[in-house]
């Protein structure tokens, strides 16, 4: 018989990986931990422990039908980690760049957040999360000049050939 993976994408089965979290039986260690357990209790719509986790203080906005309605009317497809910063054991706080992939309505989407976790009596819970901000692309390399040969090999200069503006 083969063994269910864990929704969360570490390879891992679910009995090894985010069960007993689930079950309560293992507090997650780190926030991108939770996190990981968080997305898979949403893949087999767990709403108590989505709701457990969240920190005591940010419950009042807490609207578990709409959180139910989402999470068993999505077909939950992988979970990526982007990045994390902070959450180790001596941190109070950390977070936890994130694209969660699913399918709602036929239709193949991506929730790209920057969540915030706080450890509350030695326990992590999310706190909030965000879109992240927009990370600045910058070129490297050397800049061509209007008047510098293309880059082609035409023998034309770069404004004479791709440096024109196309209309």
């Amino acid at each position: 018989m083969e063994k269910e993976l864990c929704a969360c994408d570490t390879r891992k089965t679910f009995a090894e990986c985010c069960e007993p979290a689930l079950k309560g039986l293992r507090v997650p260690t780190s926030p991108v931990e939770l996190m990981r357990s968080r997305y898979t209790a949403f893949a087999r719509h767990d709403i108590d422990y989505i709701l457990r986790t969240v920190a005591p203080a940010a419950r009042k906005n807490f609207d578990r039908k709409e959180i139910e309605d989402w999470s068993t009317s999505t077909d939950w497809m992988g979970l990526e980690i982007v990045a994390t910063q902070k959450g180790g054991p001596e941190d109070k706080t950390g977070q936890v760049e994130f694209i969660a992939k699913f399918r709602d309505n036929g239709e193949e989407q991506k929730h790209h957040e920057l969540a915030s976790f706080v450890k509350i009596e030695g326990a992590w819970y999310f706190e909030d999360g965000r879109t992240p901000p927009v990370k600045q692309v910058r070129l490297e390399g050397p800049k061509i000049g209007r008047n510098d040969p293309c880059h082609c090999g035409s023998g034309k200069k770069f404004k004479k050939c791709h440096g024109t503006a196309t209309a």
